[in-house]
């Protein structure tokens, strides 16, 4: 390993020599790849936000198990099942309590500027503990007032004087449906792909905003377990009682079915993922024509270390070692530069769009191929370059 090291050291970095050689096509070249990794981290980063803004509202909620309708898609299309399910469910041993939850989306107005946005609204029974939000837990007791709901403060849109209205204890009213409503408080979760923001209020709260909706059809059932008890067991169980007309999901699955719905079941899931991909192809379209390019310029030369003895290993060493050499240059702009794009598009659209290390590594590593792949098309006409044939 030493001397594979000493070698490397003794070596002539004849890669870096070429490139550098020829500053401004570095340049291009360095830009090139640098596009090419900005587009796949803000496909990436939009892929993450899709993810993890419509799973936000799952992760809050305080529950082992989950119960839904077989007829579900996501959320947003949760369908609803008969609420004597739940019920029953508590004979089941090992479930220690077993809640309703109510969803459903409509337009409100936004108090502040008065225009109409998509909501998303929440009910729930204020008496039981279902969400793991200290702040909607601290003001519970606000949601059992007639027509007074709970507003995410990381909703998307122009809220800030009403929100400074409510933090000095005044409380805000606007209309859903005709109907006037009392902003009581606040809690924090975040927009969507889905919605520009939630509410939650008490189930009866939420049967007045959809009085077509009856108390004994429920979008989602959130089941605790007794300590001790094995859950896959529970699950087993569970839907041997209850039949196929619910669904048991476990935390996980239940999180992976919302993430499942938005992988396959949509086209904007595709996009991102198309969008990777071009980015990746593009990446590797510029590294070959500029790896290409210096090849051709550099024919002759290769063939003189032909002529002098050097086999096509070494030869090819060299346009990887170039390879490798862009790869790494070029990822760092192209790393730098995101940082800037998600904070621009965080404060615009209030999605959760961060830069992290397991990123950071993918896009490197997608870059370390890109550039391998341009490089191993490129060394085909230096493969078969004949020192006879060039002089």
């Amino acid at each position: 390993m030493i001397g594979f090291i000493q070698q490397l050291r003794q070596r002539t970095p004849l890669g870096w020599l070429q490139l550098s050689h020829e500053r401004g096509r570095l340049l291009v070249a360095l830009s090139g790849i640098a596009f090419a990794d900005v587009l796949m981290f803000m496909q990436l980063g939009f892929q993450s936000a899709l993810f993890e803004s419509n799973t936000m509202l799952h992760r809050s909620m305080q529950g082992d198990m989950f119960m839904i309708s077989p007829q579900a898609r996501n959320l947003a299309n949760m369908s609803t099942f008969a609420r004597r399910r739940l019920y029953q469910a508590m004979d089941v041993p090992g479930i220690k309590s077993a809640e309703a939850i109510y969803v459903n989306f409509i337009d409100w107005k936004n108090p502040q500027t008065h225009q109409k946005t998509t909501i998303l609204v929440m009910g729930f029974n204020p008496d039981q503990q279902v969400f793991n939000l200290a702040d909607v837990n601290r003001q519970k007791d606000l949601v059992k007032l007639p027509d007074t709901v709970l507003f995410d403060r990381a909703s998307r849109g122009d809220y800030k004087e009403v929100i400074a209205q409510i933090e000095q204890g005044k409380p805000v009213t606007t209309e859903i449906d005709r109907r006037t409503i009392t902003i009581g408080g606040l809690f924090p979760v975040g927009a969507s792909f889905i919605a520009d923001g939630n509410l939650i209020t008490s189930d009866q709260n939420f049967l007045r905003l959809f009085p077509r909706r009856e108390a004994s059809s429920v979008s989602l059932g959130l089941v605790n377990l007794q300590p001790g008890y094995d859950p896959k067991q529970i699950k087993a169980n569970l839907k041997a009682y209850l039949g196929d007309d619910v669904k048991i999901l476990t935390r996980e699955e239940f999180i992976e079915f919302e993430k499942d719905y938005w992988k396959k079941n949509t086209a904007i899931g595709f996009i991102f993922s198309l969008g990777v991909t071009m980015g990746f192809l593009v990446g590797v379209i510029i590294v070959y024509q500029v790896l290409s390019t210096d090849v051709n310029a550099h024919l002759k030369e290769y063939a003189t270390f032909k002529a002098m003895g050097y086999n096509n290993f070494y030869l090819l060493s060299v346009v990887f070692e170039e390879a490798i050499i862009l790869a790494v240059l070029g990822f760092i702009p192209g790393v730098i530069v995101p940082f800037g794009l998600y904070h621009l598009t965080r404060n615009a659209t209030n999605l959760p769009l961060y830069m992290t290390l397991a990123r950071a590594i993918t896009v490197l590593v997608l870059t370390m191929i890109m550039c391998i792949i341009s490089g191993a098309i490129a060394t085909r006409k230096l493969q078969s370059a004949d020192p006879a044939d060039m002089f």
